[in-house]
């Protein structure tokens, strides 16, 4: 009877230091199991030594496999090459820091043949990791909720386990820079959460994620991808100044009847007002305009420059369930 097959899929970018040990221990676990596995490490544009260590890899153990950006993909979209290169009856995706450990994967997979199509992990510690950072991570994901109002799961990262239908149908979703957290618990299905301690970086620094313009990008990304509520509320503040509209003009009519000198005040206070008014209406509004341009103009979210393993990976999802 055949066995089924598990890919993992590893996103990274200059992981050289993490690399020999997650492969170590992946394939330590694999070698466990009884299922087949695959490994998909996503090069993205990598300047350290990662693609020669993955070659040299390769070279030992043929389930290592790969392949390499031609241009900055970002994490999320290097996630979804991944899922596209993947042709496991289950995929999971994790980061290769070592902060989540393989070892956890066996716990997933069984929920996945108890019928479970998403296993998400929850982090029930954080060891290692800069307070500040950990606060405003747990503050984002409760403005992503209010806004959506969704259960965007608040512990939970980027290692999760996807059955194959699940894979399917997030590859078949053609958003540009996608909250793929977020898409996770929106597709539905059976979810189940797995909590764990998460651990310190193995070696280096955090070459993906932190508190600069990519942490900023998920949290914009999660909060227009699951929410209109930015334009709504840039509706209703017009509507609240144009109801003061007619307060103003009296309270500056009787400023005019007692005498004082209040017209200019009133005048620039409007000014000011419908200003501001206006330029909130054009920022809210041109994150989305921004998405929808991103996705009708066809570009495709990752380019491919070489395969080690794989069958040629389209730069774009085929639909399919």
């Amino acid at each position: 009877m055949k066995s089924d097959l598990v890919s993992i899929i590893l996103s990274f970018r200059n992981e050289e230091d993490n690399l020999p040990e997650l492969i170590r221990r992946l394939t330590a676990l694999a070698d466990t199991r009884p299922e087949g596995f695959e490994f998909i490490f996503v090069n993205d544009c990598s300047t350290d030594r990662s693609r020669d260590i993955l070659i040299e890899a390769r070279t030992r153990d043929q389930r290592v496999k790969f392949l390499t950006t031609a241009r900055r993909a970002g994490p999320s979209e290097g996630v979804l090459a991944g899922l596209a290169a993947a042709t496991g009856d289950a995929v999971v995706y994790m980061d290769c820091d070592l902060q989540d450990p393989p070892e956890l994967i066996p716990e997933m997979l069984g929920h996945w043949r108890a019928g479970c199509d998403v296993v998400h992990t929850r982090r029930s510690v954080r060891h290692g990791e800069d307070p500040l950072r950990m606060w405003l991570t747990r503050r984002a994901y409760e403005l992503i909720n209010w806004t959506s109002r969704g259960q965007m799961p608040i512990e939970s990262g980027d290692f999760k386990l996807l059955s194959r239908r699940a894979a399917r149908h997030m590859l078949a979703m053609k958003e540009h820079d996608p909250y793929i957290r977020g898409l996770a618990v929106w597709m539905g299905f059976r979810q189940v959460f797995v909590d764990y301690e998460r651990q310190p970086r193995h070696c280096g620094e955090s070459k993906f994620s932190g508190l600069h313009r990519n942490a900023v990008k998920t949290m914009v990304a999660g909060v227009t991808s699951f929410s209109f509520l930015p334009i709504y509320l840039v509706g209703w503040a017009g509507l609240g100044g144009l109801a003061l509209v007619p307060v103003l003009i009296l309270a500056g009519l009787a400023a005019l009847a007692l005498g004082a000198s209040a017209a200019g005040w009133l005048v620039a206070a409007l000014a000011f007002f419908f200003w501001g008014s206006l330029m909130t209406a054009i920022g809210a509004t041109g994150l989305y305009v921004a998405r929808i341009y991103k996705d009708v103009r066809g570009r495709p979210r990752w380019l491919i420059a070489e395969t080690e393993g794989l069958e040629p990976v389209p730069d774009r999802a085929v639909t399919g369930a």
